[in-house]
Parts: structure tokens; sequence; C-alpha cells
């Protein structure tokens, strides 16, 4: 986080709520868990915060699920899965695409800074619904 910027003990807070899990939360599921231990905490300093991480790099936007943006603290190269049926949302290693910057930069004549990859489908719990009951 930028030094020159005054402590916040919320905003802190905010980040290691994104840190501490792999479910992907919207500003929405960051407040609910957070409300409760920070009583006076608004869905506005949410908002302001993810979009100061967003512009810092510590954080990066993997999708939207039901019109609300999901974050990830991971910021190294992967991929994302969003389950269409529950909203899910699941990191994946950075399937094998070789020289894909390169690619997209040679056809646009562009130059490429970086690349998101996002699958979607039915995740395997939701296919397990599915099956029958026997």
């Amino acid at each position: 986080m930028d030094t020159a910027r005054k402590y916040s003990r919320k905003r802190e807070a905010i980040l290691e709520a994104i840190r501490e899990t792999k479910d992907h939360p919207s500003a929405e599921m960051i407040y609910a868990r957070l409300k409760p231990e920070l009583p006076d905490l608004s869905l506005g300093t949410v908002y302001r915060n993810l979009a100061m991480f967003l512009r810092d790099g510590l954080i990066v936007r993997v999708g939207t699920v039901d019109g609300q943006d999901r974050y990830d603290a991971d910021t190294s190269l992967h991929a994302h899965f969003i389950c269409s049926r529950c909203g899910r949302v699941m990191d994946v290693s950075e399937p094998e695409l070789p020289d894909i910057d390169k690619a997209a930069a040679d056809e646009t004549g562009c130059r490429i800074e970086g690349h998101s990859v996002t699958f979607t489908g039915v995740c395997a719990g939701c296919i397990e619904l599915e099956k029958p009951a026997v």
C-alpha cells in the first residue's frame, strides 16, 4: 500500500478480508463480513477502498456475478471459472496459451500489457445437484 497514505484500520481490514479468502468476494460480501467488527463501516467506504486497491494493483477484478463485481488479492497470472448456476468463482491455473500476448499484439498492432481468462459453465457442486436421487 502507498506509504504516503494515512493509516486506516478500515482500509487494512478490507484488504485483509480479500487476502484471507479464496471465494473472490464482492463489495457487499466484504461489507457483510466486516460490519460486525467495524459497526461504523459503510458500503461506500468499501467501494472507495476497492477502487484504490485496483488502481494500486493490490487486487484484480475477476468478473461480475449477479451484477456484483468480484475481487481477488492474488494478482499472479491465473484464470478464473465462474459458475453460471450458483455464482461460485474459482481459481484455475493459467492454461497453456503459448505467446498469447505476442499473438494478440501481432494481430492488432497494439502493445499488450496483460490479459485475463475467464471460463464459465456449471461447477462440480451444481452438477452433483443435477444428478437424480437413487
